[in-house]
This record gives structure tokens, C-alpha cells and sequence, in this order.
């Protein structure tokens, strides 16, 4: 069964210097529908205005990884990190029992547009933690590229959960495969561009819950960055 989520049925918050949609409920948007699929918590499509973001907080039991898109994202965190993420880095930082950071647009005069992405981890209390990889487009340009994973295989970051995560760009005739094994669910988002998902058309924003398929099959694309999370059904 494929649960399609369209873009313009997200929730949104939109203020002077964010514009947030998100996939799952997150703040001030509330839907007993779509509070999450598996062990994925938040999906949430930002966009942020030169010079500003999100001052100081708090966040504890979650895996949290950021992917931009465009632009550069600041980030400065209590154990000590200090980065700048741009197009193709993943950032993976692990809650655990207790950690600050703040994220802002690194630019005075373009905007940073990312996707922030939470993941309830498979054990509460974990030391808190920090990991950056860059992955560059040819590695991800018409195929399915690890970026995370529960065992950090392939170079991908490490996360506390069986969710292994894809990156793909795709254009044109190019189309992957992937299997998903019995007791497999799915979820895939359209980062930006146009895809055909096991015979589905999916554009920017949308995504898909797949729960009981055997293997996901996008092609028909047209400039598209697709995000394929390939997780347990069993482990929340």
C-alpha cells in the first residue's frame, strides 16, 4: 500500500524570517493523522532568510539530522561543534540525554533552504553526538546513495535506529530500484523536482508511506533529489 502526502497538505508556520512546512505534526500544527510513520518523527521543509535562524535550544532522545539544499546553515551545539552545512553534507546529531544548538543562515544576502529531519532513536539516554559527511552529486546522480544507517556502512553517517536513508538525483530516463525486505516499511520525499513513484507522480514536497510493498521503483524523473527511507516497521 502506497499513502501518498502531498505538499500542499502539509502544515505550515510562516513567519518574517522562517517559512517551515511540515510533513508530520511539529509546534503549533497538531493532526492525530499525521503525527509520524515508523520510527520517522518530523520531516519539515525550511526556509530561512539571510542572517537569521534558530537561536539556542534544547533537544533530548532524538536523532536529528539536517540536509540542505541550497544555501549554508550555520550550526553550533553545547558539546563543542561548530559547522557550516551546504548542498550535498549530512548532518546527524544525536540528542541522547541532553543537547543545545542553534542553526542559522551562514549567508548576510541569500537564503538557506534544508530539510530537518527527526528520528526517534531505538534507546532513550544515549551520550549526546555530532557527525558531518559530505556526498558529493556524481555519487548520488541516478543512484540510490547511503547516507545513513545503523552501522555507519558505506561512509554513511550513524544512526541510533534501524533506518538506513537514500539520496538520489535523478533527470530524464534515469531510474533506480530498491528492495524492501518482508516487514519493511518505506517512506520516500521529493526534496524537489518530479518522479514517478511505483507508478505514482510525485512532485516537489510530496512523499509517500509505503507499508507492505516488496520494492520501490522510481524513473520518470525530471530534475529531481528523491530522500528514500527504508526502516523497520517493528521497532517503535
Amino acid at each position: 500500500m502506497i499513502t501518498i502526502r502531498r505538499a500542499n497538505e502539509r502544515g505550515v508556520a510562516d513567519f518574517d524570517w522562517l517559512n517551515s512546512k511540515h510533513s508530520f505534526s511539529f509546534g503549533h500544527y497538531y493532526d492525530a493523522k499525521h503525527m509520524g510513520f515508523g520510527p520517522l518523527r518530523v520531516i519539515n521543509e525550511d526556509r530561512v532568510i539571510p542572517g537569521e535562524g534558530f537561536p539556542t535550544h534544547s533537544h533530548r532522545d532524538m536523532e536529528i539530522i539536517s540536509y540542505v539544499l541550497e544555501g549554508a546553515l550555520e550550526h553550533k551545539d553545547s558539546i563543542g561543534t561548530g559547522s557550516v552545512i551546504r548542498p550535498g553534507d549530512v548532518q546527524r546529531m544525536t540528542a541522547g540525554t541532553g543537547i543545545s544548538h542553534s542553526e542559522y543562515n551562514h549567508s548576510g544576502s541569500d537564503p538557506v533552504h534544508f530539510l530537518q529531519i527527526w528520528i526517534i532513536p531505538a534507546a532513550r539516554g544515549l551520550k549526546p553526538g555530532y557527525e558531518q559527511r559530505n556526498f558529493p552529486s556524481d555519487e548520488r546522480n541516478g543512484r540510490l546513495r547511503l547516507i545513513a544507517s545503523p552501522d555507519g556502512s558505506d561512509g554513511s553517517v550513524t544512526v541510533h535506529q534501524d533506518v538506513r536513508l537514500y539520496s538520489t538525483l535523478l533527470d530524464g530516463g534515469q531510474s533506480v530500484e530498491h528492495g524492501l525486505a518482508a516487514g519493511r516499511i518505506a517512506w520516500v520525499q521529493v526534496a524537489r523536482g518530479e518522479v514517478t513513484l511505483n507508478g505514482q507522480r510525485l512532485g516537489t514536497g510530496d512523499g509517500a508511506a509505503l507499508d507492505g510493498e516488496s520494492s520501490i521503483v522510481l524513473d520518470d524523473a525530471h530534475s529531481a533529489e528523491v530522500l528514500v527511507f527504508d526502516m523497520s516497521g517493528n521497532n517503535v
